[in-house]
């Protein structure tokens, strides 16, 4: 182990350095391993780019991939950077309140897509979710649907930009455009030739390099912080200092505080986990979310399309040691060059403190007033006022950086900063491609050119996927104003994706949903979630209203706007259907329950079917709210 150290950037060109000094260097060996990883998955795209030929192949992988390579791409393409270094932020600013984003805001919905959704997606062929939208109400709430979508995940694109530039920047000091523009142009190269296909089998390389890499911060962490025992109490002890009443331990409670909005660090209620993000976001993502849809649909038949969620959520559920535990570790082990403990805070109180290059405030009022609506404690205020060399602000998001570099020597610091790397890689591919395919289906194909042959529908998703990286490009500088990634992405999740759910729940459930009420549904529920965001936005004091608490943070205001956004919509398709004529049942053959005739498969032994493995995640699953109440 070995502390912060800057080091010497002068064999570095001028355009690759950034501001501030670099935290560490690459040794050779570090270099080496960094670049043998950017030649694997780029000589992967190269040799894959003659098996994705046709629209089938470079869509969705010729539909041929087993259920462990699906389940294990189906979760790599969810834990990609933003969200190894967001959640490890958020879990810093939140606790081990965070994990609830993995476990019931992840898993009951996993098991639901597997069990119940995959026969429609997969009986129907479909090709994406606005495709199936588009089957069950009509070209107009596809169009919704997939213009959305395309938005979505240009957004999310750029936030995996962003994230991999914040490594980079923290750890190596490079120019964060530098960053943005050399691995977005791996990204392009490597989807871009070989489709989705190029990019399931980059993900499985990613889910072994992350898992490698990602698991040594924690592990060294927990042997200095002296066991679980000894980090609750060191964050018990440090947490002192927080305003708002609340207690060091609730960092290590997931349940027991949440009858309270004031008594835990999120300022949320139970309510709020449970229905906004148990059921809304949840379910939202992970079963209609064309992302990890995607990975789901490529399975070579039925049963492998079942049971690649239900294996996916096994690691998904382990995924908080390697992502939660890092930032709960970095609330005490986290050090200045002086041995004074580094507090980190929002990235706008780092924009509102930007030093100058003589190491001063630029505004020292704004600065002032941003730290004062934070629970930094006066000691590290007053050094950030000061200036010197342990002044510099740090944000959320560089906690799991920060811990790299204090934790992982010559090579080892090479893996953990490939890991991350990987993890880039992997969310970007997952948000490129699947852009691609929705643009090209359900955008260019529906609304712009119905006749092109097989071949032009390729070409035009391999150009797509160049035009999404360019325009991510440009989203990734938003972000640069968001107070946390996650913050960012969740805030996403509620606009686009609980309208989402709502509109595909009432077609796919009940027969009685009409074309004009999923189309008005879906639109207007956008409309209304995206006014919520907004005039908190403009008025402050709105946050009482949409999170029901002046003490809620930005990750409650999410789960209630999302649960709002989805009732809103459950309500204008259940009124309009009532007033509007139905399809005849026939109609609805392969989309909706009752009316849908389900394949039957051949019988397994009770130890291959998936209705046994779902049950021993459902057993895990409330086995570990219990140890963590």
């Amino acid at each position: 182990m070995h502390g912060i150290v800057p080091a010497a950037n002068a064999s570095l060109p001028a355009f690759l350095l950034f501001s501030a000094e670099p935290l560490a260097h690459l040794r050779l060996l570090d270099i080496a391993i960094i670049a043998i990883y950017f030649g694997m998955v780029i000589w992967i795209g190269i040799y894959l780019k003659g098996q994705a030929n046709t629209s089938e192949e470079f869509f969705m992988a010729g539909r041929e991939m087993t259920a462990w390579i699906a389940g294990l791409s189906f979760v790599s393409a969810n834990l990609g950077s933003l969200e190894l270094m967001g959640w490890a932020g958020s879990a810093y600013q939140y606790g081990i309140l965070a994990t609830h984003w993995y476990w019931i805001g992840a898993i009951p919905a996993m098991v639901f897509l597997g069990l119940v959704m995959m026969p429609f997606y997969y009986v129907c062929k479909t090709h994406s979710v606005p495709g199936y939208l588009g089957l069950r109400y009509g070209k107009g709430a596809s169009s919704v649907a997939a213009i959305s979508f395309a938005i979505e995940m240009i957004l999310m694109s750029g936030v995996n930009m962003f994230a991999m530039a914040v490594v980079m920047k923290v750890v190596l000091g490079w120019d964060i455009s530098f960053s943005i523009i050399v691995s977005s142009v791996a990204v392009a190269l490597y989807v871009g030739l070989g489709g989705l296909r190029s990019a399931i089998f980059n993900e499985v390389l990613q889910f072994v390099l992350i898992w490698g890499g990602a698991l040594l911060v924690p592990i060294l962490g927990m042997i200095q912080a002296g066991g679980v025992m000894g980090l609750k109490k060191q964050i018990m002890h440090n947490m002192q200092t927080m305003t708002g009443g609340v207690a060091g331990d609730s960092y290590f409670h997931m349940w027991r505080d949440l009858g309270s909005f004031s008594a835990n660090p999120m300022g949320v209620h139970w309510s709020g986990i449970v229905f906004g993000l148990g059921f809304v976001i949840s379910f939202g993502y992970w079963t209609t979310d064309f992302l990890v849809v995607q990975r789901v649909l490529a399975a070579h038949n039925l049963r492998a399309a079942r049971m690649a969620p239900i294996i996916a959520s096994f690691f998904k559920m382990a995924t908080p040691f390697i992502v939660i535990l890092p930032g709960l570790l970095g609330l005490v082990l986290l050090q200045n060059g002086d041995g004074s403990r580094r507090e980190l805070v929002g990235e706008d109180v780092v924009a509102a403190c930007s030093m100058t290059g003589s190491g001063a405030v630029a505004d020292v009022a704004g600065c002032q007033a941003a730290m004062s609506k934070t629970s930094l404690s006066a000691a590290a205020q007053s050094k950030v006022l000061a200036g010197g060399p342990d002044a510099e602000l740090h944000s959320y998001n560089q906690a799991l950086p920060l811990m790299m570099v204090r934790y992982l020597g010559p090579g080892l610091l090479g893996l953990g900063i490939t890991a991350l790397i990987a993890g880039f890689m992997s969310g970007m591919a997952g948000n490129v491609s699947a852009f691609s395919t929705v643009w090209t289906y359900d955008i260019y194909k529906s609304l712009i050119n119905k006749k092109g042959s097989d071949s032009h529908y390729v070409l035009v998703g391999r150009l797509s996927i160049l035009i999404g990286v360019a325009v991510s490009i440009g989203a990734a500088y938003l972000v640069m104003h968001a107070h946390g990634i996650m913050d960012y992405v969740q805030a996403l999740f509620s606009i686009f994706v609980a309208p989402l759910l709502a509109s595909i729940l009432w077609g796919m459930f009940w027969t009685r949903a009409t074309k004009l009420a999923g189309f008005i549904g879906l639109l207007s529920g956008i409309v209304f979630s995206a006014s919520l965001f907004m005039w908190v936005k403009l008025t402050p004091s709105a946050l009482a209203s949409v999170a029901l608490s002046p003490d809620a943070k930005p990750m409650a205001e999410n789960v209630f706007r999302a649960l709002w956004a989805f009732l809103f919509s459950s309500i204008v398709i259940l009124v309009i259907s009532l007033v509007t004529k139905a399809r005849p049942i026939a109609e609805l053959d392969g989309l909706v329950y009752g009316a849908t005739k389900l394949p039957t498969e051949e019988p397994v032994p009770w130890y291959r079917s998936e209705y046994t493995w779902a049950l021993l995640v459902v057993v895990i699953f409330a086995g570990l709210n219990i140890l963590f109440w």
